[in-house]
């Protein structure tokens, strides 16, 4: 438990709670003339809104959006319903709706034409990202633009590395990580966002944008991304899924928290700007105490899976899907995070519009 969680509760046990106020006028049948009354404070929206301690905005929110080749193409992925995945053209103009609604920032995924053993789309002076990137740029220059820096949707095997013998190489991947990154710096990205989970992946790619001359590009590590079941939307909408095997040789095991700590440590030191835990839900005792660590900004990224659970329960009339979306980004925001990457981001957005 986050050792603010322990003061609190600590307090609270030591506190002397007040006693109850008795009317004497009263009747032995009577209530209790009550001196704590909590609900004071929850009869209007306006004094709920008042005294509301956890606060969202469209600022807290980046919104992820995937490129794909072709004009015009808007193909809505199957496993998550309302998000696309979007040529060139089509990307530009959901990253100005956003813009629209209070959007600020952005999160580019790709899927290139073609794959190979060493994801050279990932740091083609061309490649999809890369294009999605210049196209944003130019359509709403205001835009912060972040580019998920991966290799998975890019080679032939679907892992984040270079492979040998079935194993992913760790120190061969680094090389092609930084140039990628380098290559989204290039194109006009603000933020690069190394999530291979490969050690030494933030310092590889630090030194070579400051080499490259783009120090001023800021790097958001997935600092924290376990090996989760709640990726495989995701999957189906970047088409990264492994051939073989399955990622958990470098992503995080799930039942660590220790470990977390550790990685999100070792990113710090090696030059990151702000710090990633994902999944986001299912992880907020995780999330709390990399708050409670770490002075950096921290993201929480909502995931696929997340996102597809809560639109199905809609779907099937088993939940307010508005109420439910609002309280999950809470409860992110409530437990530490600074940024929260989500699918919903435009309907938090409009939702927080009508109140």
């Amino acid at each position: 438990m986050p050792l603010h969680l322990r003061r609190e509760r600590a307090a609270l046990r030591n506190r002397e709670i007040p006693k109850l106020a008795w009317s004497t006028s009263s009747t032995d049948n009577s209530m209790p003339d009550l001196i704590q009354r909590p609900r004071r404070l929850r009869r209007s929206e306006n004094l709920r809104a008042l005294v509301r301690e956890t606060r969202l905005s469209a600022d807290d929110f980046v919104l992820p959006l995937f490129a794909c080749s072709g004009k015009g193409v808007r193909r809505e992925i199957s496993s998550m319903p309302e998000v696309h995945n979007l040529s060139v053209d089509e990307i530009a103009r959901e990253a100005a709706e956003a813009e629209e609604t209070g959007i600020k920032a952005v999160m580019l995924f790709g899927l290139p034409e073609s794959k190979d053993e060493d994801a050279s789309g990932a740091y083609h002076k061309n490649g999809i990202v890369q294009q999605a990137v210049r196209a944003i740029r130019e359509a709403v220059p205001r835009m912060t633009i972040m580019t998920d820096t991966c290799l998975c949707e890019y080679t032939s095997h679907g892992h984040c590395g270079v492979v040998r013998d079935g194993e992913v190489i760790n120190d061969e991947s680094l090389e092609l990580l930084a140039r990628t990154a380098v290559s989204q710096a290039a194109a006009g990205a603000d933020v690069v966002a190394p999530s291979a989970m490969m050690d030494g992946q933030v310092a590889a790619i630090r030194e070579a944008l400051d080499d490259a001359g783009f120090d001023q590009v800021a790097i958001l590590a997935y600092a924290v991304k376990y090996a989760s079941a709640f990726y495989g939307p995701f999957r189906e909408a970047a088409d990264s899924a492994p051939a073989f095997g399955d990622r958990r040789a470098y992503q995080m095991d799930p039942p660590n928290v220790r470990e977390a700590m550790r990685e999100a440590e070792l990113d710090e030191m090696e030059g990151a700007d702000m710090l990633m835990v994902k999944p986001a839900t299912v992880y907020l005792d995780v999330l709390a105490a990399v708050r409670e660590r770490f002075d950096l900004p921290v993201a929480a990224y909502h995931v696929s899976g997340e996102y597809a659970m809560l639109k199905a329960a809609a779907q099937n009339g088993w939940i307010d899907e508005q109420r439910a979306m609002m309280e999950t980004l809470t409860s992110i925001k409530r437990a530490g995070a600074d940024i929260i990457i989500t699918y919903f981001a435009r309907e938090a957005a409009r939702a927080l519009r009508t109140h």
